[in-house]
């Protein structure tokens, strides 16, 4: 399964190196090591993994840790290959942001057989469809991660909060096979039900993650649906897109997104997006560094462990509660 995150429209050619150097080294005069973490990043021209990184640097900065940063541009295969880049330096862990979620089962296995200590990082290790969310692919010290599944959960009660008793609805999905497209869905249906939200998909098109993609398959949507009355886009830039496309129709139909992006916060604001779910990036790479430092120091003792962190609603109401990290 390929990896979002998210939003940019170009990838970006440069690999991002914040040090060279590999393996642990005592620190001088000290005895404590000094530890250098390999990231092998999704794509750092894409805002989100881009916010991670950023949480990562800045954790490392707290704990004296030396990080080799590798982007993998958005392409599986240059991911693997700067994966056997990694393994040949040795460094003491690895953070994975896969690319590719099926695919990083092999890139998992491969730093495992290495004993290099990893952690998965934004999204899950294994086909979602096969593997649950919380079920972490036995390689992994850990997956740090968004619930991904109580995301999708919370944006359905929203949904029948904001259309209360529920309506024709439609689906802006984010690129096909990635596992955020399952995740994100799975339990929207349920939550929506028991808060009285009874929704009929009517549609479902691909946005690819992007604003301007979304808003074309809303624009499809609504010219094949005109009834429709709640768009659910599975990224806060998505629904922006999406809600260009109400606006410019003439439709009444809400649009809710997930992601606490600024893009999707600035439209909260303005009226034009209902609500979303906040996604805190620069926290995550801070809690998926810390994860690795505490098994790296011993102080962590359960493997293939699910680490996350809370994800609030945000609608107008509360739009302060939501700081955009990316």
């Amino acid at each position: 399964m390929r990896k979002p995150f998210l939003v940019a429209v170009a990838l970006a050619a440069a690999v991002t190196a914040c040090s060279s150097s590999s393996g642990s080294t005592p620190a001088q005069g000290g005895g404590k090591k000094h530890y250098t973490i390999g990231v092998s990043n999704l794509g750092l021209s894409f805002p989100f993994p881009a916010a991670i990184s950023k949480g990562i640097k800045e954790e490392a900065a707290t704990l004296g840790v030396k990080l080799v940063e590798l982007d993998a541009q958005g392409k599986a295969d240059k991911q693997s290959n700067d994966v056997q880049d990694l393994i040949a330096q040795q460094p003491d862990g690895v953070l994975l942001l896969p690319v590719d979620s099926g695919v990083a089962q092999g890139l998992a296995d491969r730093l495992s057989a290495a004993k290099i200590p990893t952690v998965a990082v934004a999204s899950q290790v294994g086909d979602p469809k096969q593997r649950k969310l919380k079920d972490v692919y036995p390689s992994l010290v850990a997956l740090a991660t968004q619930d991904e599944y109580a995301a999708g959960a919370q944006a359905g009660q929203l949904a029948a909060k904001i259309v209360p008793g529920g309506g024709k609805m439609a689906v802006v999905e984010g690129q096909a096979g990635f596992a955020e497209v399952t995740n994100r869905w799975q339990d929207f249906p349920q939550a929506a039900a028991s808060k009285g939200g009874t929704f009929t998909v009517v549609a479902r098109q691909p946005g690819d993650w992007v604003q301007d993609k979304a808003q074309s398959a809303c624009q499809n949507m609504l010219a094949s649906h005109g009834d429709i009355g709640l768009f659910y886009a599975e990224s806060d830039d998505m629904s922006v897109g999406c809600a260009k496309a109400v606006a410019a129709a003439g439709s009444k139909a809400k649009v809710i997104g997930i992601g606490g992006s600024k893009l999707g916060i600035d439209a909260i604001k303005s009226g034009q997006v209902a609500g979303t779910v906040c996604f805190k990036p620069e926290d995550l790479g801070k809690l998926a560094l810390n994860t690795l430092y505490q098994d790296l120091t011993g102080q962590k003792k359960q493997k293939a462990a699910f680490v996350t962190y809370d994800t609030p609603v945000i609608t107008k109401d509360n739009i302060n509660d939501c700081t955009p990290q990316w």
